[in-house]
């Protein structure tokens, strides 16, 4: 659906109705304004209706309709698109969710089309309208707005993520027997998704700050600075964080070997325990009547007084040796 439709001229908002019709009237009969159209999971006939209007590329609005692209940036003439991964966390689930924003960027109209529930750009429309000097940069405005609200939703998804896995840390190495492999298996499926969002960032925002974009001025480059240098820090801090969860995994796997030798050293002591009384038993068991001790009358306090001390004085030579 169309959630929004907007003319900025000077630094200025002037609200239309929700219709791209009147937003694509306005800048024509206005040389300086530029509208910023944003639809929601839009219909292929609502966006159909905005390709129309504003000459949107086919390719382009193909992509935008399916929500699962790569992010990029592509140019067509005189206008570009960029596609954005957007992230948020569902803690109870360990889960990080996505969505997809593509930007149609031309040199008088921005038409946005948002997919899922993450990074709403309602606030990074009202926070950019609160600033009439940066509007007064055009459509590079509302895409530098966008880039910065979206990054900062890597952020925070990157800071929750960060602190489950420290709580795998402290469950790894706690003194208590745990089983944490399916969780930091599923933490690190989330640092990819994190990846494949933040990852392919990198390039485009360095050209959008170098001014090397068309459609992006040098007077607009230093707000993509800005961004470029978060998205720099959030893919280091996701890299970080895989590489943390690959330690916790091998330390864990570790932690489960060296107590699977344990119980083997334990089995296998009480184990040798048992079996001294066993061939004890087993040999004054045999009945021969060649065997002094079947006839002495204190033979079997004698057997089962041996049979004590050996366990015994193996128990204390296994504890001694750490076994039990």
């Amino acid at each position: 659906m169309i959630v929004d439709c907007g003319v900025y001229s000077e630094g200025e908002r002037h609200d239309l109705p929700k219709d791209p019709e009147s937003v694509a009237q306005a800048i024509d009969d206005n040389g300086e304004a530029f509208g910023w159209v944003g639809l929601y999971e839009p219909t292929e006939a609502e966006l159909g209706r905005v390709q129309r209007l504003f000459g949107l590329h086919p390719l382009a609005v193909e992509d935008a309709l399916e929500p699962h692209q790569r992010p990029k940036v592509e140019r067509y003439d005189d206008a570009f698109v960029m596609v954005l991964r957007t992230l948020w966390y569902v803690d109870a689930e360990d889960a990080v969710e996505t969505g997809q924003v593509s930007i149609f960027v031309g040199p008088r109209y921005v038409v946005t089309v948002r997919h899922g529930e993450g990074v709403p750009l309602t606030t990074a429309r009202q926070d950019l309208e609160q600033r009439a000097s940066v509007l007064g940069h055009g459509p590079a405005a509302v895409l530098w707005a966008i880039c910065d609200s979206v990054v900062d939703g890597y952020e925070t998804v990157a800071e929750a993520v960060e602190v489950d896995v420290d709580e795998v840390e402290t469950s790894v190495f706690s003194s208590g027997r745990t089983s944490d492999a399916a969780r930091i298996y599923t933490l690190k499926r989330e640092v990819l998704e994190m990846r494949r969002a933040i990852g392919p960032l990198k390039e485009p925002i360095e050209a959008f700050a170098h001014g090397a974009v068309p459609g992006i001025s040098h007077e607009a480059a230093p707000f993509f600075r800005d961004v470029a240098d978060h998205v720099i820090r959030v893919a280091d801090q996701t890299e970080a964080l895989d590489t943390l969860l690959s330690s916790a995994l091998n330390a864990h796997l570790a932690r489960v070997s060296v107590q699977q030798n344990d119980d083997m050293r334990r089995i296998s002591a009480w184990v040798a325990i048992a079996v001294a009384p066993t061939m004890i038993a087993g040999i004054y068991g045999m009945n021969f009547d060649n065997m002094p001790e079947l006839h002495w009358y204190y033979g079997y306090f004698a057997v089962l007084a041996l049979m004590l001390v050996t366990c015994t004085a193996m128990y204390g030579g296994f504890r001694k040796a750490g076994w039990l």
